[in-house]
């Protein structure tokens, strides 16, 4: 009888320490502290190739982050040209690009809030005949427009790649939705 009690008592013990942990799992989701977002951003790039010169292209890019404290997140980032340019008489391509970035936000009782983003783009350019696909240091800033408590637009400037030849900044406007 004592070994069916024990049993007994450790399967209600386990099953409520379940259920704490899964209603802790829970409210990480919310919006705030722990909470899931996705996004969409369209970017009017700039991409400056020596010898070559400025061309404006525009990406299209999804995001999908953690916020793991209310001041700092974690996100990927992945995108793709839709707008290219020619300069000079050569074509100018940013076929696609992706990234792991830290985000440290400006928490305020406001719905504006300001964030700093840094990371690592890897990015595949080509102009000509000319490829170049590399990851470099990226780093940026932006705002946060809240309109609801799960939905939000923003705008940011980009530096996502400056290597040798080709740097490339971005202004990007977009919407995000929290989980």
């Amino acid at each position: 009888m004592t070994i069916k009690k024990n049993v007994l008592i450790a399967s209600v013990a386990t099953a409520g320490i379940a259920m704490a942990g899964a209603a802790s799992a829970q409210d990480m989701y919310k919006s705030g502290v722990g909470g899931l977002y996705a996004g969409a951003n369209y970017t009017f790039m700039n991409a400056d190739f020596d010898g070559i010169g400025d061309a404006d292209a525009g990406t299209l890019s999804g995001k999908v982050g953690v916020m793991a404290t209310e001041y700092f997140g974690l996100e990927a980032r992945a995108g793709f040209g839709v707008d290219d340019d020619t300069v000079r008489g050569v074509d100018v391509k940013l076929d696609n690009f992706f990234g792991g970035y830290a985000t440290f936000n400006m928490v305020n009782e406001s719905p504006i809030t300001p964030y700093g983003v840094l990371g690592f783009t890897r990015i595949e350019a080509e102009a000509g005949n000319a490829k170049d696909d590399d990851s470099d240091f990226s780093y940026g800033a932006g705002v946060n427009f809240a309109f609801a408590p799960n939905l939000s637009a923003n705008l940011e400037y980009m530096r996502y790649y400056d290597d040798n030849d080709v740097t490339v900044d971005g202004l990007g406007i977009g919407m995000q939705v929290n989980f």
